[in-house]
């Protein structure tokens, strides 16, 4: 597993950002929190030559992340016995329109981590595992849910990697024209996006005397969604300690 003690990832040629340099960012702190403010990441990797990109839900223990999927998943079948591996997120927080097609652009934050994946087979492992893919949303959840059964927890596969290398990119700078643009009469604004939870629809078949749990408190309408994913991943963790 990486070094925990240490404050950054390692840069040499495979992650360091080779254009705006002054974008990159390599420390801990940076990295994780666009990490853990995400819910849906894209591991990619290669097959007999072929490459593959997979939209997964994944979490981060430490500097280990994880994800999981089917048992029969092409995916997993493949990632399971140390192959290199690339899990990347992106937060888009705006688009930009400048005064000419070159200078149109995005605001973001996104991370890409880099490491051998494998499947996790120890049992004991793999029941922490099964917890924290859904208590990492909803801290405490998993203790009011009914067991898992033994047909569900064979058909589920974790597969985990611990980050050997990993760089953040991160852009903030809205509307940036050459100089001489500036004077041009062409409209030009930076759109702002955000991903912000909605209003719940629960289960119509939920039980009449059935409230909504307390797992799900910081998931309040209106509420920006990594600042959610944030808190419930802190919560969890705390938990654990």
């Amino acid at each position: 597993m990486t070094d925990v003690s240490a404050t950054a990832y390692p840069i040499d040629a495979v992650n360091r950002v080779k254009r705006r340099h002054d974008r990159g960012h390599y420390d801990h702190a940076t990295v994780h929190a666009l990490l853990d403010a995400a819910a849906l990441c894209h591991v990619s990797y290669v097959i007999d030559g072929q490459p593959y990109c997979t939209p997964t839900l994944f979490w981060r223990e430490g500097t280990r992340l994880y994800w999981h999927g089917s048992s029969a998943s092409r995916m997993l079948r493949n990632l399971s016995k140390g192959e290199p591996a690339c899990l990347t997120v992106t937060h888009l927080d705006s688009l930009v329109l400048a005064r000419s097609g070159f200078n149109h652009s995005a605001d973001y934050r996104s991370v890409m981590a880099f490491g051998h994946a494998r499947l996790l087979e120890d049992p004991a492992e793999k029941h922490h595992a099964l917890t924290m893919m859904v208590d990492r949303f909803f801290p405490g959840r998993t203790s009011r849910l009914r067991e898992t059964t033994a047909q569900e927890s064979k058909a589920t596969a974790i597969i985990y990697m611990d980050i050997a290398r990993a760089s953040a990119k991160i852009r903030a700078k809205g509307v940036a024209d050459d100089e001489e643009d500036y004077a041009l009469p062409i409209y030009a604004e930076r759109l702002p996006v955000h991903s912000i939870i909605g209003v719940p629809e629960p289960c119509p078949r939920l039980m009449s005397d059935v409230a909504r749990s307390p797992d799900l408190a910081g998931y309040e309408t209106g509420r920006a969604l990594g600042d959610a994913l944030t808190e419930a991943h802190a919560r969890t963790y705390s938990l654990q300690r």
